[in-house]
């Protein structure tokens, strides 16, 4: 998991995310086999011969095939936390969606879930195996160049950049589990930053200060972030999108293939991707851009 740390903070790599995926996994497979090992619950995929006997099934060169997280976080004698089960089979699927593939833009929409799963894997080695094996001494907050402006917020919560196939994954799973486990730090842990003002010197000599979340001070200021969380989301009328897409290299795409688009989807059947505006016009948001854009791959309006 530090491997997975580190190369995730390194800003001369690319594809962080999905590195870091492919190496938390790894990390938590281990994990859950030693405590299995630890138990001595046989960890191993294997069938019962008629005589009772074991028969495991073994790779090419004879190894016994051990099972992966998913068969670790199935089993029955699995003591992780159910929301700490969640964000890792969001890791998995997601590693499933990009595994053939090369994405792009994908590292700060994932963040706050990559935290978590670091959170959870520090309190689960040292709970599970040995306490001796924490990482959170190791881990130091990276450092920026330079404070977060409003473009950038927008980006970093922004979907539409996204591949249509890993935006459409992030939605769907998202939409699979209750309000309160998306809201629960073990799956997806935010912070909310501002800058700290004092009146003297040597108030400030921490980058990161952490508040307790039922304190008076984040209670103003989880009411301000409110404030700002609620604002009027973009609106996109179907010629803007439609252009965004002929930008994209689908030059195909017009109303009509537009329309059979919302259609199909039943896009219009909730509020969750657009809203009708003075009882007239339909807009929709940015979260449809993507569905727009697998349409057009899906019908090869780029042709």
């Amino acid at each position: 998991m530090l491997s997975a740390v580190q190369i995730y903070n390194n800003p001369n790599i690319q594809f962080k995310a999905e590195t870091f995926i492919i190496l938390s996994i790894i990390a938590w497979t281990y994990l859950m086999h030693a405590y299995y090992r630890a138990r001595k619950i046989d960890y191993c995929y294997y069938k019962k011969t008629d005589a009772g006997r074991k028969r495991y099934d073994k790779t090419k060169y004879g190894a016994k095939k051990r099972w992966e997280l998913e068969r670790c976080l199935n089993d029955d004698d699995c003591p992780l936390d159910p929301v700490v089960k969640d964000n890792l089979r969001f890791l998995i699927g997601l590693r499933h969606e990009i595994e053939h593939q090369m994405t792009t833009k994908i590292d700060n929409a994932l963040s706050a879930r990559f935290q978590a799963c670091c959170i959870n894997f520090d309190e689960a080695i040292k709970k599970y195996i040995d306490s001796a094996y924490g990482i959170s001494n190791h881990l130091s907050f990276s450092l920026q160049f330079s404070s977060i402006s409003e473009p950038q917020v927008n980006q970093l919560r922004d979907y539409s950049e996204l591949p249509p196939n890993i935006s459409a994954y992030i939605t769907s799973f998202d939409e699979s589990i209750a309000d309160e486990v998306y809201n629960n730090p073990k799956y997806s842990y935010r912070v909310l930053f501002v800058r700290k003002m004092v009146n003297r010197k040597g108030q400030a000599d921490k980058v990161i200060e952490f508040i307790p979340v039922d304190s008076p001070m984040a209670e103003g200021l989880n009411k301000e972030y409110e404030i700002i969380k609620e604002r009027e989301k973009p609106k996109f009328l179907p010629k803007a999108i439609i252009e965004k897409m002929r930008q994209k290299g689908y030059a195909k795409l017009n109303q009509y293939h537009f329309v059979q688009c919302w259609k199909q989807s039943n896009a219009k059947n909730d509020n969750k991707y657009g809203c009708l505006v003075g009882g007239k016009e339909w807009y929709w948001y940015e979260n449809f851009i993507p569905v727009v854009e697998q349409y057009c791959r899906d019908n090869r309006l780029d042709e």
